[in-house]
């Protein structure tokens, strides 16, 4: 580019004003020579020779044009130049892409608790380069079975505690649901915040969380082993009437920790078979005290 506006412009420009000059030059002369053969002083010979040299110096006129034309800014040769620019900096770009890919930067703050790659090996898109156990808040990521989407909302309390340390219970909120359901587990992702997470809480760590999804005062409950068919359409008991199991259908509420809570059909203190005894509808059965 500097080239092209400090040398071949000047140049061409130059040469355009030579040419020029010479044509001039040519034109007065072969109307000099056309009077003077109308005169008869000179010959026809002379006379063409004059226009031949108009003619050459009219073509050499318009060649010298073309160069300055194409030198301008808005010329072919000014193009070729930006174009061999512009292609420079995308070179640069790419070279500087590549570059890049050769640093690893973290996109945020924290710890690197494993590195599975080395300096210098060559790695492919998709690898686990490093993992990362970042700084800021704490979540804990929860798959839930896909049919308890509709209990789920957030802003729910939690209580989790990592399986290494049972004993300590940690208080979460539910902050994320995802919008789409695992097609291969049928599970849905949700995440907890951890407001005080203890230092034993680690990254990875198996947890157990308990969501609280609604609060009932004087629930009828009933132990899940002695509801049959309660993931059905018409879940039922079998309750102890006058010495008989009786099938009765009920109306499940929410279910958690081995106990359904029962809406309607059964009422408190009524007596009901659990499903292992493998008892038929209609027959007779004596209720024996527990043993404790």
């Amino acid at each position: 580019m500097r080239q092209l506006r400090e040398v071949q412009a000047p140049v061409a420009e130059q040469t355009l004003r030579q040419a020029q000059a010479t044509l001039d030059n040519a034109r007065s002369m072969l109307r000099r020579n056309e009077d003077l053969f109308k005169q008869g002083f000179i010959g026809e010979a002379a006379l063409e020779e004059s226009r031949k040299a108009a003619e050459l110096a009219d073509a050499q006129t318009r060649a010298a044009r073309k160069q300055f034309d194409s030198a301008s800014n808005v010329g072919s040769d000014y193009a070729l130049a930006a174009a061999a620019v512009d292609e420079a900096e995308a070179n640069e770009q790419a070279a500087r892409a590549r570059a890049g890919y050769t640093m690893i930067r973290a996109p945020w703050d924290g710890t690197l608790i494993g590195r599975s790659v080395e300096v210098g090996d060559v790695v492919q898109a998709g690898k686990v380069l490093m993992t990362l156990s970042p700084t800021g808040r704490t979540q804990l990521v929860v798959e839930i079975d896909e049919k308890n989407i509709h209990l789920l909302s957030l802003g729910q309390k939690a209580l989790a505690s990592a399986d290494a340390y049972p004993q300590q219970r940690l208080a979460a909120e539910l902050t994320y649901i995802n919008p789409g359901v695992n097609a291969q587990t049928g599970s849905v992702e949700v995440k907890l915040d951890v407001s005080n997470p203890p230092p034993t809480l680690k990254q990875d760590m198996t947890v157990s969380v308990d969501i609280e999804v609604a609060r009932r005062p004087n629930a009828v409950l009933v132990t899940s082993n002695a509801v049959h068919d309660p993931d059905g359409a018409a879940p039922w008991v079998l309750r102890l009437e006058d010495r008989r199991a009786v099938r009765r259908p009920v109306r499940l509420g929410l279910r958690s920790g081995g106990f359904a809570e029962v809406l309607d059909g059964l009422h408190e203190g009524d007596t009901v078979i659990p499903v292992a005894t493998l008892v038929e509808p209609g027959a007779r059965v004596r209720a024996l005290p527990s043993v404790k």
